[in-house]
């Protein structure tokens, strides 16, 4: 039997995901890795992207910690929670400009 394109995984030893909902490894076994970087979660079709194996938050220090756990429900409307992908997330000093709160990037693999 063919190994799927992609797997989750929460290895033994390793600390439970919790409530946020994250896999501690991602494993791409076929297609082709794609980076992605200030994008919206949706192709040109208007489609989710599925695909998504890694993201990255990056949360301006300014921003209310009660937001937090806001962006998670919104997360949770685009990618599948059976699976979730990897993620880490991060509180920086600063974006890239001033006012902006939030930027995520994403890894996906795509294809066979």
């Amino acid at each position: 039997m063919p190994k799927p394109p992609n797997e989750f995984l929460n290895p033994d030893g390793l600390s439970p995901p919790g409530p946020a909902g994250y896999s501690h490894v991602a494993k791409v076994n076929r297609g082709t890795i794609v980076y992605l970087s200030g994008q919206v979660p949706i192709d040109a079709a208007g489609g989710v992207m599925a695909d998504i194996v890694k993201l990255n938050y990056y949360v301006a220090a300014e921003l209310d910690p009660a937001n937090v756990p806001k962006l998670r429900p919104i997360r949770d409307r685009y990618l599948n929670m059976d699976s979730p992908p990897a993620s880490t997330f991060l509180v920086v000093a600063r974006l890239m400009r001033p006012g902006w709160l939030i930027e995520i990037e994403a890894v996906a693999a795509i294809g066979d």
